[in-house]
């Protein structure tokens, strides 16, 4: 009988050492071989690194840190900003007229220049023209009067007109004679000369008397 408890007791002895052996070796595995807890840090960190890229997406930046705005002319398709707008009207593109706009009673002279699109395709026009009165004393260059509106579609075949006011000789002399109409389109330097449609002279003046004064494209007559 002693025999056989001396045996058991040797078994459950056995089996703790066993027990406490393999723990043992399991944990010296964890605390040499660190592999688990740095493939964790580094799948954490290559997350982050994707996250930055994102970053400079949201902030307007590419992958080489530039930025990705659409530029403003991108809608033309030719790098051009007005290549898909209505061109401006040009002189060479307008049929330009003068005649005597002035109604009896009136304090001043009024001639009305008229402005044909001929070019065969619409045109954008607006602002002031440039008014020269050739003179025997020289050229006098007309005072802009009013407020220019907003850029005008003009079709092709219409017409729109603008006003040239200019003071009546009244003095009884000859006066400045008046020998041609000079008129420059908006945004042009091609000028063309006309004859003078109004009276044939203005009074003789030391600058301080009233102007020659031209009206914004549209000043005159309804356009088309």
């Amino acid at each position: 009988m002693r025999a056989h408890r001396l045996t058991f007791a040797a078994l459950v002895v056995a089996a703790g050492l066993s027990l406490t052996a393999c723990q043992n070796d399991d944990d010296a595995a964890g605390a040499t071989d660190p592999s688990s807890a740095s493939s964790a840090s580094a799948a954490s960190s290559s997350g982050g690194g994707s996250g930055s890229g994102g970053t400079d997406q949201d902030s307007g930046k590419g992958s080489d840190g530039k930025g990705t705005a659409a530029p403003a002319d991108s809608g033309s398709g030719s790098g051009s900003g007005d290549s898909g707008a209505t061109p401006k009207c040009t002189t060479d593109g307008l049929k330009i007229t003068a005649q005597d706009g002035f109604i009896e009673g009136d304090p001043e002279g009024s001639v009305v220049v008229g402005l044909t699109n001929g070019s065969g395709a619409d045109c954008v026009i607006s602002g002031f023209a440039g008014v020269d009165l050739k003179t025997n004393a020289g050229t006098i260059s007309a005072t802009r009067k009013g407020e220019p509106g907003d850029p005008y579609t003009l079709r092709n075949g219409k017409e729109i007109d603008f006003y040239v006011s200019y003071p009546l000789n009244e003095s009884g002399g000859s006066g400045v004679r008046i020998t041609g109409l000079v008129v420059t389109p908006p945004n042009e330097t091609k000028s063309v000369t006309l004859d003078w449609p109004g009276n044939s002279s203005l009074p003789a003046s030391d600058g301080s008397g009233p102007q020659v004064l031209v009206g914004p494209i549209g000043s005159a007559g309804q356009g088309g």
